[in-house]
């Protein structure tokens, strides 16, 4: 059975699916897709039971790649920055290093030397 990986791009109510062949592939088309959308995509301060969530508290985008020994992703946030994660149910943050971005600090993470 050939290798697969999928890249799930979740954005409020909507969530679209795409496969991929390579870890590559699919990193290339996260980093594309989630760059298009921050141009454009915001969230503004929410309220809930007494809190205020301030804009880069809150998700507007989560894309995540999956795959044999693959789970990581990057969230869009509300403000216009991007974190990458490794993980699923427990996310853990990945810091980029001096002179990386989230998506060259996902790619390390997840191990694809492109």
């Amino acid at each position: 059975m050939a290798r697969s990986f999928s890249l799930v791009i979740r954005r409020e109510g909507d969530s679209e699916k795409q496969r991929h062949a390579t870890l590559g592939g699919a990193l290339d088309a996260l980093e594309t897709e989630v760059r298009a959308m921050s141009q454009t995509v915001r969230r503004p301060s929410a309220r809930s039971i007494g809190r205020e969530y301030k804009p880069e508290e809150l998700v507007a985008v989560r894309a995540e790649v999956s795959g044999p020994g693959v789970r990581g992703g990057v969230d869009l946030r509300g403000d216009g920055s991007v974190e990458a994660f490794t993980g699923r149910v427990r996310r853990q943050v990945v810091e980029p290093a001096e002179g990386e971005d989230a998506y060259g600090a996902l790619r390390r993470a997840l191990g694809d030397s492109a």
